[in-house]
């Protein structure tokens, strides 16, 4: 509901607008906050755990797709939650809601694609052609993975678009929508002082549709985005700047985790793969393993896409038992790191 929210306020100003100077809202201020014994979720977090889907041998050869909403939905899901959240607190600040901060604004702006536009950050874009994206070249010469430094790290406006293939061939996927954008509006005769600020525009506004008319009503039903568009917010209020409630972000909106597949193909080569540790990012994506989106979102009508898992309260392996280069070395089991950062 608050992702909606961010939707019908278009007459928002650009300023930096979160709650408390950057803190998180609360829907329920009301409320006490839920108080749940720590060595459970910890129990709960570990490999083998009733959480844990390959710790269900009993389930073996039950489905647990959901083909009503494509995999695709759930990294993009993911993609619009570095778009309005990033919480870089401490990570013992986490059991202390006061002290979380989100640094981003509240808004379905793609923040994370543009980050401060061609002249704060330069390094996103193209020397050559300041109003486009710079775009990264594979293994076969291709502009089909991410630009990155001599290390492999991305080169982005938010880091956590890289942690793995799936979500980095995402943002690469809305920076060449954003360059195509570009050379329209240039065939277009649009002049050149405002192509890019256009370009951003247009790209917003399609963004923005493709999450209202599209991912919401597969996620939450379609009876209720229709009355949420048509007698608005029951519950998201705010008495003057706007803010991402700690309730969703650290809470309601971490659904999408249980959404994973175990497995995904990736294209026609038959690339496949587990999210972690075989798509983990920071490195290259090569020509073998770039995403067709055929395989992730309903593009071809003769050829349905991987679903995605039901929700429900079962982690796939892969993100119960996450690699060193995602979660750093802890003793803190992995799965509950998971969603801190990355999510």
């Amino acid at each position: 509901m608050s992702t909606h929210s961010c939707m019908i306020a278009p007459h928002l100003k650009d300023e930096l607008s979160t709650a408390e100077g950057g803190k998180y809202g609360r829907m329920f201020p009301d409320l006490p906050s839920p108080q749940t014994d720590e060595t459970i979720l910890l129990t709960l977090g570990k490999s083998g755990s009733v959480m844990d889907a390959a710790a269900r041998p009993y389930e073996t050869g039950v489905s647990t797709d959901n083909p009503a909403i494509p995999a695709g939905w759930t990294f993009f899901g993911q993609f619009i939650a570095h778009d309005i959240t990033a919480d870089r607190s401490l990570l013992l600040h986490h059991a202390r809601l006061n002290e979380l901060r989100n640094f981003r604004t509240p808004r379905l702006d793609l923040e994370s694609l543009y980050a401060a536009r061609p002249t704060g950050s330069p390094y996103l874009y193209d020397l050559d052609d300041a109003d486009k994206f710079l775009l990264g070249i594979n293994d076969q010469g291709e502009m089909e993975d991410l630009p990155r430094n001599r290390q492999g790290r991305a080169l982005l406006g938010d880091p956590r678009d890289d942690v793995h293939l799936i979500i980095s061939q995402l943002h690469l996927a809305f920076l060449k929508f954003h360059n195509a954008v570009v050379d329209y509006l240039r065939a277009k005769g649009v002049p050149s002082s405002a192509v890019f600020s256009q370009a951003q525009r247009q790209v917003r506004w399609h963004y923005q549709w493709i999450v209202v008319h599209e991912f919401l009503p597969l996620t939450v039903g379609e009876d209720l985005m229709e009355e949420l568009l048509s007698t608005g917010l029951k519950f998201y209020a705010y008495p003057d700047q706007p803010y991402i409630p700690v309730e969703f972000a650290d809470a309601a909106y971490r659904y999408g985790h249980s959404q994973i597949r175990s497995l995904y193909t990736l294209n026609d080569l038959g690339a496949k793969g587990q999210v972690f540790p075989d798509c983990a990012g920071t490195c290259p994506v090569p020509h073998d393993r770039a995403v067709d989106w055929a395989y992730f979102f309903h593009v071809d009508e003769k050829r349905p896409p991987q679903a995605s898992k039901r929700i429900d309260t079962v982690l796939a392996h892969s993100l119960i038992d996450l690699p060193t280069s995602v979660v750093g070395n802890t003793e803190i089991p992995e799965s509950t790191l998971w969603p801190i950062e990355t999510w």
